[in-house]
């Protein structure tokens, strides 16, 4: 018996080797990160049916490429020649909603919205809310310790996590946390997966912290003549105080997202940052203003309208989709030290200027954590090769400024050929041998994340 035919003798329906059908798994949004070709596609119902596909695999020696809803941005998701594709999309129960503990726990493949809907009934709230979590899965989020737009306050997925439920490459199943809030007890395996992007364990269960819900926010929209005086504000706005959201877009954004939603947004500005607070404080909210009038702002408008707060997340939001109908696009993830906010932000404006390169840009700027959108013509090899420079020197620049190639968004293959200009040798050497301990053959999405030694 061949091990695609023992493969589906195992798993029945829940196998496919359809190509239509292998073709829409094969990347995640990361266009220009490479894809290989697949073997077959699993889709299990069960944490036994990924047991049982991970023996298989460890037995065949076949790569296993897990993927939540594809929306990743790094690659990470993406087929490798001969692997096995392990979609979590009809893993997607919400398994238990504790109201007295304040806990859900949930399957990967439920989306980060059902959550919050499920727990908005109950007068709790999940808080992580990346751009895409509408359309993204948890466990996705889980895999790459994703942020969002509200984190500057109430941090990232991984600070949610109480504990998951995994399975080891050679298919042995095991539990790490539990249902308290503080617990120190051994190593911390679960921080330790959070953001390990599928290369260390297939997660299958995830027991996640509700909060209460917030008062209602009140916002605040800046404008800026410069890139630079919207990043002196943000550092100005968040020693003074604590916004729950802090967000900026540039010029080129606005005018992308104006033209492709019609939102009446301003689009004349440099930079545009939008803040919220929900400490239900005046006070807080004129200390923010006064921050923002103070580093130059052209323009700051303050509402307590739900609606109006809404409609400019969504512009917020819209970035990405908008800039897609101007040509292809690489969504870089920097983040620096707050002082440097302002210098990364300029940097990015010079190096766009220099290789004539659209750069958009948006950030979660409380958090210092820069997305340029990189727009290239995927057809035009000399467009390709301009915007892969910038790419690459903002990395550096970013490095240079005391941050980091990635805030949130992962290695995955993007980025993986520039994980050791920030990490020392050691550093290295400690990632390689935590792969192999927990994955010796290597099979768990190979390639991701680290390089092969």
């Amino acid at each position: 018996m061949s091990p695609l035919t023992e493969l589906q003798s195992l798993l029945g329906s829940a196998g496919q080797t359809d190509p239509d059908v292998l073709a829409g798994y094969l990347r995640d949004r990361a266009s220009w990160a490479p894809a290989g070709t697949p073997l077959a596609l699993v889709r299990p119902q069960s944490t036994e049916q990924v047991q049982v596909l991970a023996r298989w695999a460890t037995r065949h020696r076949v790569p296993l490429v897990p993927r939540g809803a594809g929306t990743g941005v790094a690659g990470g998701a993406n087929a490798v020649d001969g692997c096995v594709l392990l979609s979590f999309e009809r893993m997607n129960q919400i398994v238990e909603l504790n109201e007295a503990a304040m806990y859900a726990v949930v399957q990967p493949g439920v989306l980060n919205v059902e959550l919050k809907n499920a727990a908005k009934e109950r007068g709790l709230w999940y808080s992580p809310d990346p751009s895409s979590y509408e359309i993204s899965t948890l466990g996705g989020n889980v895999a790459t310790n994703a942020g969002g737009l509200c984190c500057v306050k109430y941090g990232v997925t991984g600070d949610y996590v109480l504990g998951l439920e995994a399975v080891l490459a050679d298919g042995e199943r095991f539990h790490t946390g539990g249902r308290c809030r503080k617990d120190v007890a051994g190593y911390d395996l679960t921080r330790l997966l959070v953001g390990s992007e599928g290369s260390l364990a297939l997660i299958t269960e995830i027991r996640l912290r509700l909060r209460r819900l917030p008062l209602s926010p009140s916002t605040l929209v800046a404008e800026f003549d410069t890139l630079a005086a919207a990043g002196h504000a943000t550092a100005s706005i968040v020693r003074s105080l604590e916004p729950s959201l802090l967000e900026l877009m540039d010029r080129n954004a606005l005018r992308a997202v104006e033209s492709h939603a019609r939102l009446g947004l301003a689009h004349d500005a440099a930079a545009m940052l939008i803040g919220q607070c929900d400490s239900g404080s005046a006070a807080d909210l004129e200390s923010m203003q006064r921050a923002c009038e103070s580093a130059g702002a052209q323009l700051v408008y303050v509402t307590d309208d739900p609606d109006e707060g809404h409609l400019l997340l969504r512009a917020r939001r819209l970035a990405y989709p908008a800039l897609e109908q101007l040509g292809s696009v690489v969504i870089d993830d920097l983040s620096v030290p707050l002082p440097n906010l302002a210098e990364m932000l300029r940097r990015i404006e010079a190096v766009a200027t220099e290789h004539d390169v659209l750069v958009a840009t948006v950030a979660h700027a409380g958090d210092g954590n820069v997305h340029p959108l990189i727009v290239f013509d995927p057809k035009d090899e000399h467009s390709r090769n301009r915007a892969y420079a910038v790419f690459e020197r903002l990395m550096s620049d970013a490095l240079e400024l005391g941050g980091t190639v990635t805030g949130e968004h992962g290695i995955g293959t993007l980025k993986a050929n520039f994980l050791a200009n920030q990490l020392d040798s050691t550093s290295i050497r400690l990632h390689h041998a935590v792969k192999h301990a927990f994955d010796p053959l290597g099979i768990l999405n190979p390639g991701k994340l680290l390089l092969a030694q």
